[in-house]
């Protein structure tokens, strides 16, 4: 049962409206999300934190001296990603 992690897009709705807010008390389903969105990070998407947006007149993003994961971390704290759980199976005769 692995959250499925939505991709960057620039229409995206508020998700902090839609999914529920990840608590550090659902600590493994925040780490979940939180290497998932690290590994995306890492693959190239763009970090969505406001203090890493680019300036709107060069386009540059500010250099950060934080790594990955911490950048991901924030971006769930601040309710920034979407993710997804899975529909619960019920087991079935065979796996009893």
């Amino acid at each position: 049962m692995e959250p499925a992690i939505e991709a960057e897009a620039s229409d995206a709705p508020d998700w902090s409206k839609v999914m529920p807010t990840i608590t550090r008390e659902s600590r493994f389903l925040y780490v979940d999300v939180a290497a998932r969105r690290a590994k995306q990070l890492r693959r190239g998407a763009l970090p969505r934190l406001a203090a890493l947006a680019p300036d709107p007149e060069t386009g540059e993003r500010p250099a950060t001296a934080a790594k990955l994961e911490r950048i991901a971390m924030e971006e769930v704290d601040e309710g920034l990603i979407a993710y997804a759980l899975p529909d619960e199976q019920e087991p079935s005769a065979d796996e009893a």
